[in-house]
């Protein structure tokens, strides 16, 4: 069996070198073969020339298709291990397209599974710990009322006037600021098209507490039968979200009145595409410039009105001689993937970030050795 780890962005390389330092059955790809040798020539001559039929020449039964390339790539990568008795990873969120490939996956035993990443994937995995910490608690009943909040942010370990840094193309950024997300406020089903119509401020009971703003992303709802809410729970809160530095809406009025100003009109692309640029070039990490990622994941239940269970998993991680925190978080979880689908630890079909305990527990004990702080604290204790 051959990994096929495809992609070596910034955001893949702490994982994929260490595989590579573990393994002798990993296959490197990347569109510029040049790049991919300065960053992990050291480990391995076996570095080639991405090309579907390159790869659709080697891939053979039981490997592993690792996909660190941009979205578009990641549904014929995956039909091409159908084709092939492969199996798929990616850290990114499950597609519509990816979604209706699984009945084909599980008939066939193999395994697609993606979300394991940062965010979606190590806050998957904190959100598992949680539901089944509350639910062996003497505090879990069906009658109580639940609260869940996941935020997760990468932002500059050294706070700058723009409150934020890109560590790649700021493109991606700029257009989720068009997307609409759903969430649950009070009870109700919320609604926004706009991000900043709907953010607020959050206290982080990291080592030292930190207040930041945050704003619902995407589509939350789905998440909750994910996690194991059950249909007859009443649920007060219930968001996944970003997470900011204070002051980032202050400083980022002016992008937002351009996405306002040019919503729905052809010329938005366009404008987009030239402030990522202008931020590239402007805002992008400097050569070693530390970065640094904020993940806290929390659920509340009350009783009658009464807090009975109450924890948030904190994690705070930054840049340092192993490389970025969001590639060492994002890369080292898809490696941890990898090694789950050989050793047939996941089930076949499409699926994200496991909730079985065994994984969650040994994935949350390798990013307490990634993160510079990592803890789950006791609200009431």
């Amino acid at each position: 069996m051959t990994v096929h780890w495809c992609g070596t962005g910034l955001s893949a390389i702490p994982g994929l070198r260490r595989l590579l330092s573990e393994r002798d059955d990993v296959t490197v790809w990347n569109r510029t073969e040049a790049k991919a040798r300065a960053a992990v020539g050291d480990l391995t001559e076996d570095i080639r020339t991405f090309d579907m039929a390159a790869l659709q020449a080697v891939l053979a039964e039981g490997d592993v298709v690792v996909s660190m390339l941009p979205g578009d790539h990641h549904v014929p990568l995956a039909r091409l291990c159908l084709e092939s008795g492969a199996n798929f990873v990616s850290s990114s969120y499950i597609s519509p397209e990816m979604r209706a490939l699984d009945g084909m996956a599980t008939e066939k035993g193999l395994r697609l599974v993606n979300e394991v990443g940062l965010d979606p994937g190590i806050d998957h995995l904190m959100a598992h710990w949680l539901m089944a910490d509350y639910r062996a608690s003497n505090s879990f009943s069906p009658d109580n009322v639940l609260s869940f909040i996941s935020y997760c942010g990468g932002i500059p370990k050294v706070p700058n006037a723009f409150r934020y840094k890109f560590s790649w193309s700021p493109l991606g950024v700029l257009k989720a600021l068009k997307s609409p997300s759903v969430s649950i406020r009070s009870h109700s089903e919320l609604r926004v098209s706009r991000p900043w119509d709907a953010l607020s401020r959050y206290d982080a009971p990291l080592a030292t507490p930190e207040s930041f703003e945050v704003y619902p992303n995407r589509d939350s709802l789905p998440f909750m039968q994910e996690y194991g809410f059950e249909p007859g729970w009443t649920v007060k809160d219930f968001v996944r979200g970003t997470l900011r530095l204070i002051g980032w809406a202050e400083a980022w009025k002016g992008v937002f009145s351009e996405v306002e100003r040019l919503e729905g009109k052809p010329e938005l692309d366009a404008r987009l595409a030239e402030m990522a640029a202008e931020f590239w070039e402007k805002h992008a990490y400097d050569e070693g410039e530390p970065d640094r990622v904020v993940l806290c994941v929390a659920l509340e239940a009350l009783s009658d009105g009464v807090p009975v269970y109450h924890k948030t998993y904190a994690m705070d991680a930054w840049g340092d001689a192993r490389g970025s925190a969001m590639a060492r978080l994002v890369s080292d979880t898809v490696a941890l993937a990898v090694e789950a689908v050989l050793a047939r630890e996941i089930a076949p079909g499409v699926s994200a970030a496991p909730s079985d305990p065994r994984l969650v527990t040994r994935w949350l004990d390798r990013v307490h050795t990634t993160a510079q702080h990592l803890m789950v604290v006791d609200h009431l204790a």
